[in-house]
C-alpha cells in the first residue's frame, strides 16, 4: 500500500469564497444557555452559521484548478496524482465543508431541569436532549434566582443526514468522474456553563463551554472512467471510518423576555484519520474549524405556571 503526503498551500481566496454554499452537515453552533427551557414552555427560533475548516480549504484551495484541467467533461481519464487530490477535496468538504447553512428549531421544557429539541440545517436533522445540573428552574414571571445566577447543563444531539458535495463547478465533475457517495451520523456532547442578565435570563445571559462529538461517515468511489496503462482502476466499496472533535464555545443571549439576539463563536479541532482512495492509495486529514453563527431566539411562556 502507498502513502500520500499532501502540501498544504496558502488559500486560494476566489476559490474558498465560491465553496461557501449550504450543504448537508450538521451545524456545530452552539447557542443553548446553562439553563434548559422551562417545564411547559416553548422556545424557538432560527440561526446563520459558517463554517470555516482550514483541511477543506486546504484541500479544495488546492486542487480546483487541476480538477478542470484534468477531469473536465472527458469520458474517461488517467490515473494520476491528480486523483488523488480530487478524492482528497471530495473527502474534507464532507467531512468539514466550507459553507452558510441556516437552520430552525424548537425546543419544549418536559420537566423542570430537562428539555428536547428538534433542528433542520436544510438537509440535517438533529435531535437533542439537553439537562440542566445546577441553577434555579424558575422563570422571568416567577423567579426563583438573582440576577447572575449561574447554571449549568449537559447535552445530547443526534444528526443524520446524506453527504453530497454542491452543484458548483470543479465540485460536481469529482462526483460525476468518481462516482463518489456518503452518508454521515454525529454524536455531539455539549457542557454549558452561563450567567444570568437579570433574574431567569430575562434580558439575556453569557454562555461558555465545552464540546465532543463522534462523527460516523460512509463512503465510496463508483467509477468506470478512471484508467492506469494494465486498465479500468477498480471502484473503491463503501468504507466506514469513525473520528472525535474536541472544541470550546463562547456565546451571548440578548433580549427582554420573549425575543433574543444570539451571537455565538466555537472553535474545533478534530483529527479526521487516514482513508484509504482508488487505486490502494491512503490520505489523512486533520484541522482546525471555526464556527461563528447569529440567530434570534422566541419564548413562549406557560401560562398555567
Amino acid at each position: 500500500m502507498k502513502r500520500l503526503a499532501f502540501s498544504r498551500p496558502a488559500l486560494a481566496l476566489a476559490a474558498a469564497t465560491s465553496l461557501l454554499a449550504a450543504s448537508c452537515s450538521a451545524p456545530r453552533n452552539i447557542i443553548s444557555t446553562g439553563k434548559v427551557t422551562p417545564r411547559g414552555e416553548f422556545r424557538g427560533g432560527g440561526n446563520v452559521s459558517f463554517n470555516i475548516a482550514s483541511e477543506t480549504i486546504s484541500q479544495t484551495g488546492a486542487t480546483l484548478k487541476s480538477a478542470a484541467e484534468a477531469v473536465g467533461n472527458k469520458d474517461t481519464v488517467g490515473y494520476s496524482r491528480t486523483i488523488d487530490n480530487l478524492q482528497l477535496a471530495a473527502l474534507a468538504y464532507t467531512l468539514d465543508p466550507l459553507r452558510a447553512s441556516p437552520d430552525l428549531y424548537l425546543r419544549y421544557g418536559i420537566y423542570d431541569r430537562f428539555d428536547v429539541g428538534y433542528k433542520y440545517a436544510f438537509g440535517s436533522h438533529i435531535f437533542d436532549a439537553m439537562y440542566q445540573f445546577m441553577g434555579p428552574t424558575g422563570t422571568p414571571e416567577r423567579p426563583q434566582g438573582a440576577a447572575g445566577a449561574t447554571y449549568g447543563s449537559i447535552g445530547l444531539q443526534f444528526a443524520t443526514q446524506r453527504a453530497k458535495l454542491p452543484s458548483i463547478p470543479y465540485l460536481s465533475n469529482i462526483s460525476d468522474v468518481l462516482g463518489f457517495s456518503a452518508s454521515r451520523k454525529d454524536l455531539i456532547v455539549p457542557l454549558v456553563i452561563s450567567h444570568s442578565f437579570g433574574p431567569e435570563e430575562e434580558i439575556g445571559a453569557f454562555s461558555y463551554g465545552l464540546v465532543y462529538s463522534r462523527s460516523f461517515l460512509r463512503y465510496g468511489f463508483n467509477t468506470d472512467r478512471v484508467y492506469t496503462p494494465s486498465g479500468i482502476v477498480p471502484s473503491l466499496p463503501e468504507q466506514r471510518v469513525s473520528y472525535n472533535s474536541f472544541g470550546a464555545f463562547a456565546s451571548a443571549k440578548i433580549g427582554y423576555r420573549y425575543v433574543y439576539f444570539l451571537p455565538s463563536m466555537g472553535v474545533y479541532y478534530q483529527n479526521y484519520g487516514t482513508y484509504q482512495l482508488l487505486n490502494n492509495a491512503t490520505g489523512k486529514l486533520s484541522g482546525f474549524t471555526f464556527v461563528p453563527s447569529v440567530g434570534v431566539q422566541f419564548r413562549v411562556p406557560n401560562s398555567r405556571r
